[in-house]
């Protein structure tokens, strides 16, 4: 996902992140100086609280769409060794799925 606060703020007219400190600060949500420089200036946020997400999506008049940008092409597919033959074939009916346990010991029976 891209992080796209500082566009965003900037398409409402809003150019500084202390602006925007202040603005979130009159609806409730208090952020330190170092983590908003930190959301203004990168565009890859780790993490953030879906409670901050709702009174920034509400202080900045846009939905989550805006601020959280899909980037499918980064995603990476893991690669399964293991499988045997196609891996259409679990899901076309093909043989039932067996789970192994990582470490050697077998399962409960079933």
């Amino acid at each position: 996902m891209k992080w796209n606060l500082r566009l965003a703020a900037a398409n409402r007219g809003i150019w500084k992140a202390s602006e925007l400190q202040r603005m979130l600060a009159d609806h409730g949500l208090t952020i330190s100086a170092g983590k908003m420089s930190g959301m203004w200036s990168t565009d890859s946020l780790a993490s953030i609280k879906l409670a901050d997400l709702d009174v920034i999506c509400a202080v900045l008049g846009c939905g989550v769409g805006e601020l959280l940008i899909p980037e499918p092409d980064k995603v990476t597919r893991r690669v399964d060794h293991d499988r045997e033959g196609p891996p259409e074939a679990a899901s076309s009916g093909g043989s039932a799925v067996v789970p192994k346990r990582r470490d050697g010991r077998s399962l409960p029976p079933v």
